[in-house]
């Protein structure tokens, strides 16, 4: 009995897979945060064009990263099946694909800045476990192959039946150490589940409770909280697997240029002033009338402060920021060091940090999109200037200053809803942070502005909710809203894209009056 071009793909297949399993599992046994396949899906988001990488935020929204680590494994399983194929054909060949992969898989896990040699410590084991395991499986079908072309009819007593068996016992062998490898991945996964403990069990001293003021709502039903809670809030960044920091492990270097270093721990950090502020904070993805953006009761400690302390270089005019995924971001130093409450966040609407939010620390910065202030798991704060380096998101074309723009959006009614005739009650929100929104027009089918009521914070850092009645006759209606700011911008209807700097345009809905 000649082999099959089917058991020799299966052969390559279950080698592949076994090669994976192994990574994964020694990466959560050393509390690597990435395994190897992770590391190349962000590999693949950190080399991708800013606008390729724009247009799957907005096709795919959160589910963009499982998404590609889903492709990732589909395409390694079908290179796996054709590593099989080729073994049939040459010896040394599936030994060369498979150096080539470790060496790819061995960059993506080096390319971020907080990595270390020991990271790469499950590529190699994996590349030793697609040798060996691809040998084991394919050393029965090689012996089938020799005696079917030794002999075109078998005699009773050849091994064709017990290679048969010899194969099929070493792939269930193998396929079994697969699945055993990668449940013991998950429950050797064990570090986020204790830093999840930790800061469940964390009482920071200090943290009010959140208090929304009443002067903050307008009696809608329908618009967005004012507070949005945690589980809610908006979720973009571009770690495949979160950082999960124990805050005894936590540590922040603010250095460069600088009078002098400081390095603070996470309990020298609790042990300064804490400041608490209601801060919007919006994504630069963010489409006119989108989702990504989100308030929140925040506390921390302010970076003016510290940045004071350390003595700031006045030629300086940038803080290069350094997640602990080695993320960076270029912050203006001004936003960093005037009035506003730019902090290093340790609490979020009362309670620690989330770890996806940025657990144990992470910065927030009133009035800048996130791509250039936002730092989740922060532990640098390199003091220098915009001309000495590039920053993750600047360098797939987004601008470098990033402040937020003016916008609003028609919540109530829903596009698409039907509303009584008449008295119809509008309603969103609106936000131009760290400026303040004075009011809000809206115009139903292209007509006359119409002003409408704001909400009354008593912060400019946050958004507002805003109201406005109009008669409408019955029919198939629009309404657009615009804001104006307080210092007499009214917001533009230019139409322009999230690239470079942020959307613009009025926010239109369609409804139905009947």
């Amino acid at each position: 009995m000649k082999t099959t071009r089917s058991a020799w793909a299966l052969a390559g297949l279950l080698a592949g897979l076994a090669g994976l399993a192994t990574s994964y599992f020694l990466a959560a046994a050393l509390s690597i945060r990435e395994s190897p396949v992770v590391a190349i899906a962000e590999g693949i988001v950190r080399l991708a064009p800013g606008a390729a990488v724009e247009q799957g935020i907005q096709t795919l929204g959160t589910n963009d990263k499982p998404i590609l680590v889903a492709v990732i494994l589909v395409v390694a399983c079908a290179l796996f099946a054709y590593v099989g194929l080729l073994a049939r054909r040459s010896s040394w060949a599936p030994t060369l694909v498979y150096v080539v992969l470790a060496v790819l898989g061995g960059i993506a896990v080096l390319a971020p800045a907080s990595s270390s040699t020991t990271d790469v410590v499950p590529v190699a084991l994996g590349l030793v476990t697609w040798v060996v395991a691809l040998s084991l499986l394919t050393e029965p079908l090689r012996a089938a192959d020799r005696h079917a072309a030794a002999s075109d009819e078998p005699a009773p007593s050849s091994p064709t039946g017990q290679t048969r068996r010899g194969f099929v016992l070493r792939a269930g062998l193998v396929a079994g150490a697969v699945g055993v490898l990668s449940l013991g991945g998950r429950f050797l996964g064990a570090g986020r589940r204790r830093v999840e403990e930790t800061r469940r069990l964390l009482r920071l001293n200090g943290i009010t409770e959140p208090d929304v003021p009443n002067a903050a709502l307008v009696d809608i039903d329908g618009i967005s909280p004012w507070m949005t809670p945690a589980d809610d809030f908006y979720l973009i960044d571009t770690a495949f697997v979160k950082p999960a920091i124990d805050p005894k492990d936590w540590s922040i270097r603010i250095h460069g240029m600088v009078e002098q270093e400081i390095v603070l721990t996470y309990d020298q950090l609790m042990a300064r002033e804490i400041d608490e502020s209601w801060i919007t904070i919006c994504c630069v993805s963010n489409p006119v009338g989108g989702p990504l953006i989100g308030n929140a009761w925040w506390s921390g400690v302010r970076l003016a402060s510290i940045l004071a302390e350390a003595g700031v270089d006045p030629e300086a005019d940038a803080v290069l920021q350094t997640s602990e995924d080695g993320w960076t971001c270029g912050t203006p130093i001004e936003a960093l060091t005037d009035d506003r409450n730019a902090m290093l966040a340790v609490a979020m609407n009362g309670k620690p940090l989330p770890i996806e939010h940025g657990f144990p620390v992470r910065t927030i910065v009133p009035g800048l999109y996130g791509y250039v202030s936002a730092t989740k798991w922060v532990v640098d704060m390199e003091v220098t200037k915009f001309s000495e380096f590039d920053a993750y998101w600047t360098t797939k074309g987004w601008g470098e200053l990033g402040p937020i723009k003016m916008s609003s959006r028609v919540e109530v009614p829903g596009s698409g809803d039907r509303v009584d005739a008449g008295e119809v009650t509008f309603g969103g929100t609106a936000w131009a942070q760290h400026t303040g929104i004075a009011g809000i027009e809206v115009a139903v089918d292209g007509g006359e502005w119409l002003a409408g009521e704001v909400s009354s914070p008593g912060t400019d850092d946050t958004w507002v909710q805003w109201r406005a009645v109009v008669d409408v006759e019955p029919g198939d209606h629009t309404v657009r809203v615009r804001a104006t700011d307080k210092t007499g911008l009214v917001q533009t209807g230019a139409l322009a894209d999230v690239l470079p700097d942020g959307a613009t345009g009025w926010h239109t809905i369609d409804f139905t009056a009947s």
